[in-house]
């Protein structure tokens, strides 16, 4: 398929961590002056209101174990809008480049010649952790973190994470998309060397009103969150930067 002469464009726009306040002054105007904007239900939902009159809005995403729409079919209506001569925004939940799809969004726009931009968004990866108070790395205590996707869990055979080394790395932990196949990590981690005692978190909802912020430790925190009826969007970290105290508990 090739772009027609008068293709628009495509701005792939983080969203952040659900808070209308966190979106970038860039990502702002770039929704006040799109023809059409292709969201997800993670994006800050209000922010929807400052498209102009006129714009259409494309609701595209999945819910977990839900309603989805295939990845193939968001690049189709990308290309379809902007082939169209549209401004289109592609706004996303969270981080497009931090287990989103935005890498396969620009390659197949790429693919067909249409113009492609990014905004990038506040990460939930980092800001979830910072908002519940919960330094990533903190001086005397962790001089790194590793972003791991939690979707599937260590036994499957789609896992390609090395949770043997990441129990032994000495790093902060930070899981995404991981509430369901929490038991099962921590139980993986525990396995492989990584004390019980270890403190962890999981914060729910981070900057949204209905945030909850769960402490424990590795021993424990799986089991919080089942008893706490956690459901996604959340991030777990486990790490000793979790025990600090720092912030709202």
């Amino acid at each position: 398929m090739n772009s027609s002469a008068g293709a628009g464009r495509v701005t792939l726009l983080g969203g952040g961590p659900g808070d209308p306040d966190l979106i970038t002054v860039a990502g702002l105007k770039a929704l006040q002056r799109a023809d059409v904007i292709v969201y997800d239900r993670l994006v800050p939902l209000p922010l929807l209101e400052e498209a102009k009159p006129g714009a259409e809005l494309i609701e595209v995403g999945k819910v977990p174990r839900g309603p989805f729409t295939p990845q193939e079919r968001i690049n189709e209506i990308l290309i379809e809008q902007a082939s169209a001569g549209k401004d289109v925004v592609r706004f996303k939940g969270g981080d497009s480049f931090v287990f989103g799809r935005g890498g396969e969004e620009w390659l197949a726009l790429q693919a067909v010649g249409i113009p492609v931009s990014i905004i990038p968004g506040i990460s939930s990866s980092i800001a979830a952790a910072e908002l519940a108070g919960i330094p990533v790395t903190h001086r005397g205590v962790s001089t790194g973190f590793t972003v791991v996707s939690g979707h599937v869990g260590p036994s499957d055979e789609r896992n390609d994470v090395a949770w043997d080394k990441l129990a032994t790395a000495g790093n902060t932990i930070v899981i995404l998309m991981g509430v369901k196949n929490l038991p099962e990590i921590t139980e993986a981690l525990r396995g492989h060397g990584l004390a019980a005692d270890t403190p962890a978190a999981v914060i729910a909802d981070a900057a949204l009103p209905t945030t909850r912020v769960l402490r424990g430790t590795m021993a424990d925190i799986a089991q919080l969150a089942v008893d706490q009826d956690v459901q996604p969007p959340a991030v777990a970290v486990i790490g000793a930067v979790a025990g600090l105290g720092i912030g709202v508990s």
